[in-house]
């Protein structure tokens, strides 16, 4: 049985705008099922994906350089300013979340999305060291531990559902991490170690509350699974394997289908709606079902819309899952 209500709606992630106050309440009110902790990047530096997803790691500091955030050997101003970015969210969350005891999200970059990304000082991305990323993972892995005990502690009432963002593994699989010259790429990593990895990860999460959301195309929907994923987040409007969702959903396995647009677009509840029966019909299962299986989201992060367009986005996929309720 899933930590959230039949119907629920979600976020993905990132908001426009620098007002976390503001964004939390776009939340709580357009998606009071399912709220989520919103990512601001529009603020700087620190406040985007991987800066906040590395000031998760536990003994491992970042800075930033030209090319990106990379790990240094001693922590300094731009990891104090991620830090603070996220001290300030947090602080704010716990003032939204007040008296709220349903399920609540926060999202944390995974594993392998951030040793794409972060760079040894060698200029290498920590992904084409195997030992680096496994001490990455670990780090991960106990930075997540702390940040979920401080929950625990601001947010009493509310279960936390933690989603880790992993756009890159497909990458990673297939040898499309580039290396520092843009020329070569690095090799790929075998699927067993990804899983492994990234089930480790997931392992410090409690279970019934561990999302993976993957908005590439044909996320590797059995290994994510196989980690330990108890809800797959993808993109219904991108190409995937509907065998392998299928047997997810038989199995038990929530699917979160991204739907809307990261980006300004004329939208409404048939551009939200109709993408998700469209599979939904394809993978054979019967509209009662939707409500209990599926939660609606955008395709992706919002931080490239207008704030007028994310209101509008969100409240659309939760008008879709109340409209799936409203059929089972």
């Amino acid at each position: 049985m899933s930590l959230w209500p039949a119907g629920a709606a979600t976020g993905v992630g990132s908001l426009p705008g620098t007002d976390i106050d503001e964004a939390l309440r776009v939340v709580f009110g357009e998606l009071p099922d399912l709220p989520h902790l919103p990512e601001l990047p529009a603020r700087g530096a620190g406040a985007d994906m991987i800066g906040r997803g590395a000031s998760f790691l536990a003994e491992l500091p970042v800075e930033i350089q030209p090319s990106g955030w990379r790990l240094t050997a001693h922590p300094g101003r731009d990891l104090r300013r991620a830090l603070d970015f996220l001290a300030r969210d947090l602080d704010a969350l716990e003032a939204a979340a007040e008296g709220y005891a349903g399920a609540l999200k926060v999202q944390v970059v995974g594993p392998w999305t951030l040793a794409a990304s972060l760079e040894l000082p060698s200029g290498h991305r920590v992904v084409s060291d195997h030992g680096a990323t496994r001490d990455l993972a670990a780090s991960l892995a106990e930075g997540l531990r702390t940040h979920l005990a401080d929950l625990a502690r601001r947010v009493p009432d509310a279960t936390i559902v933690v989603q880790l963002d992993e756009p890159s593994i497909p990458a990673v699989l297939t040898a499309q991490v580039p290396t520092p010259s843009g020329f070569g790429t690095v090799r790929s990593v075998e699927a067993s170690v990804v899983e492994q990895a990234l089930g480790n990860v997931l392992a410090v999460i409690p279970e019934g509350a561990r999302v993976v959301h993957c908005c590439a195309v044909d996320p590797p929907i059995e290994l994510l699974r196989g980690a330990g994923a108890d809800a797959i987040s993808i993109d219904a409007t991108r190409s995937f394997d509907n065998d392998g969702v299928g047997e997810a959903v038989e199995a038990g396995t929530s699917l979160w289908l991204g739907v809307l647009p990261g980006t300004d677009a004329p939208i409404s509840l048939d551009s939200a709606r109709e993408p998700i029966l469209k599979r939904w019909h394809v993978l054979g299962f019967p509209d009662s079902q939707l409500a209990d299986a599926v939660v609606p989201t955008p395709s992706c992060g919002l931080a490239g819309a207008s704030a007028a367009y994310a209101r509008r986005a969100l409240e659309l996929v939760r008008d879709t899952g109340r409209a799936f309720r409203d059929m089972s």
